[in-house]
């Protein structure tokens, strides 16, 4: 199965969530995260914070409130079955706190191929945006297995 390359520069929905106070500590304490700016409210405001800082790699997580995140595969036809995340990359730009609503705006960067066409790559940027400013850019490689490749 081969990726059109036309998907380049298309673009999913924008959506919004907001970076709960409760998933930030959470999600601080379930990764080992030792410094208590990151669970304690007290502790972010000691730090010159305004709450509790989002921290880096979460922007991963709130991308998952996408309500519509699987449909950009399956408009694709690629089964979910044959995938593998391959890579992501961030780019931080200004800081985000609890509270704050974050938009996200996603679109396709590259498409290629490797090993004759068995292995398909996707590479989407994400744009996390706070009221129109730039917070962070996230950058993710999906590998597509072709199905048929190796039988």
């Amino acid at each position: 199965m081969a990726i059109d390359p036309a998907v380049i520069g298309s673009r999913t929905p924008e959506f919004s969530t907001v970076a709960e106070r409760g998933r930030l500590g959470f999600f601080a304490r379930a990764t080992g995260q030792q410094d208590p700016v990151y669970y304690e409210t007290e502790a972010a405001m000691a730090a010159g914070h305004r709450d509790l800082p989002v921290p880096p790699t979460f922007f991963f997580c709130l991308e998952m409130d996408n309500p519509n995140r699987g449909s950009f595969l399956a408009d694709l036809g690629v089964d979910v079955r044959t995938i593998l995340h391959a890579g992501q990359r961030f780019e931080f730009h200004e800081q985000a706190y609890a509270g704050d609503t974050l938009t996200f705006s996603t679109e396709v960067t590259d498409v290629y191929s490797k090993k004759g066409g068995a292995l398909e790559f996707i590479v989407r940027a994400t744009h996390v945006s706070r009221a129109g400013a730039p917070i962070a850019t996230l950058t993710s490689t999906i590998v597509v297995r072709d199905p048929k490749a190796g039988k």
